[in-house]
């Protein structure tokens, strides 16, 4: 009898089937899938298989149709055997513990998706700005003779033989006193790294006793941060809004909430040319706001101010407006300029944050730290001058408190903390933070923060 080409090739296919059987009785796939695989096997072995034609056809489709499935969900084992052998092998093991800023950093990358990642971390056009905020820490460019530039190391001065035994890390921002000069930057989006979003962030910074700058572009709303943080010393961030009755608005309830400061961001008359966002198509204000979106009228004033275009034509002789209607200090927060500081300090604002946003404006800029001696020297102690951008290590801190700022304010730090453990994961990045920069401070003889002066910098020329 002639041997049906069928039926050989159904016995040549349930041999490819069955070669995957150490895989199939495996103890760590389900047993539903084991009971799944079965049933193919049987189907592949039938007694015989009828030789009309038509149902020859209708049998190798349909093979051909199991065999894709089978083939689908055993590289899917493969992949779910290789993690459950790693996790085998790391079981028992501790968990390593996060020791540094850059430890919260990677951990971040591995967790976040990548469009989130790219608009936490990406700058303006080429990013020059924002890796030269991290960098200058370690080497500066400052003009030791009128329009001649040079670059320096910059470097500590310690001084030993003093009693450091009680070491206080306490300082006091807008006469409000805070545990240490580290404070959290306005960032806005906080739920794309943790679901709580910015009330985990309130509650860490509540909890570490400093001060939260909230950005208008909060993914909680301002009740519910106050709220669950509520006796947290908070500042709001504000972008303009063309309306100007809207913006008179949210002063007056950030004022009702117990905001204690107004942080005005004057680096944004335009966004700068994000190109990680323009590649990933991230449009945060569509996906994120729009399905919340209602008429100011109705009260729901944040998303639609969200949604809105900011004020390009602000400039200084509006300053008397906003501080006609509030009795809010007003903070600066973008300046890097003796020229720009001269006049805040000549409008009678209360605080300037030296600041490139994050290098996410315009790059080629100034680092932070290569621009806040030049602004402490023209503010001549008139006004409190603050920090953000580049701080990673606490000798950061002190440096900078060195060179002039009263604190330092964390950005993406911050982000990375709440994507490893929310509010748990911030107070972790700011006990490390607070922790180095008392190291800092006991190593170079510091014992308050008063202590701290522009005598514990070296500038060495590279």
């Amino acid at each position: 009898m002639l041997n049906d080409p069928t039926r050989e090739s159904q016995k040549s296919a349930s041999s490819l089937i069955l070669s995957y059987s150490p895989v199939f009785t495996h103890p760590e796939i389900p047993e539903n899938f084991q009971a799944f695989v079965s049933v193919q096997t049987q189907f592949s072995h039938p007694d015989g298989y009828p030789s009309k034609r038509a149902q020859k056809y209708e049998i190798n489709l349909r093979y051909a149709q199991e065999m894709l499935i089978v083939t689908q969900k055993t590289k899917k084992i493969h992949k779910e055997m290789k993690m459950v052998s790693r996790n085998q092998v790391l079981e028992g093991r501790p968990e390593m513990p996060l020791v540094c800023l850059r430890d919260f950093e990677a951990h971040a990358r591995e967790q976040l998706s990548k469009s989130t990642w790219d608009f936490i971390e990406g700058g303006a056009d080429e990013c020059l700005t924002r890796d030269d905020n991290i960098a200058a820490f370690k080497k500066s460019v400052i003009p030791p003779i009128e329009n001649l530039f040079v670059q320096h190391r910059i470097r500590l001065r310690p001084r030993y033989l003093k009693d450091v035994s009680k070491v206080d890390t306490r300082t006091t921002i807008q006469g409000e006193e805070i545990s240490t000069p580290i404070c959290i930057a306005p960032t806005g989006f906080h739920c794309l790294a943790w679901p709580d979003g910015e009330m985990s962030t309130a509650r860490a910074a509540q909890a570490a006793g400093i001060c939260y700058i909230t950005s208008t572009y909060a993914s909680c709303s301002l009740e519910d941060i106050v709220a669950t943080a509520p006796g947290g010393l908070r500042w709001f961030q504000l972008y303009v809004h063309p309306n100007r009755q809207l913006n008179k608005q949210l002063i007056q309830k950030v004022e009702s909430l117990g905001f204690k400061a107004l942080v005005i961001t004057v680096d944004v008359p335009k966004i700068g040319n994000r190109r990680h966002n323009i590649t990933n198509q991230v449009d945060l204000m569509k996906n994120l706001l729009l399905k919340d979106l209602g008429s100011p009228e109705k009260g729901n004033l944040m998303p639609y101010l969200q949604m809105s275009p900011i004020d390009s034509s602000i400039c200084w002789d509006d300053l008397s407006w906003f501080q006609s209607m509030t009795r809010l200090p007003i903070i600066l927060k973008g300046i890097l300029t003796k020229e720009d500081a001269e006049l805040a300090v000549k409008h009678n604002v209360h605080g300037i944050i030296v600041s490139n946003h994050g290098g996410r404006q315009l790059d080629e800029v100034p680092a932070s730290i290569d621009a806040l001696t030049e602004v402490v020297a023209s503010v001549k102690g008139k006004i409190e001058v603050y920090l953000d951008g580049g701080i990673r290590t606490g000798n950061d801190v002190l440096k900078a408190l060195a060179l002039g700022a009263k604190c330092v304010f964390l950005g993406r730090p911050i982000l990375w903390g709440l994507a490893y453990k929310g509010e748990h994961g911030v107070e972790e990045v700011l006990n490390i933070l607070k922790n180095e920069f008392h190291t800092s401070m006991t190593l170079t003889g510091c014992r308050s923060v008063a202590e701290i002066s522009r005598d514990l910098i070296q500038f060495s020329r590279m």
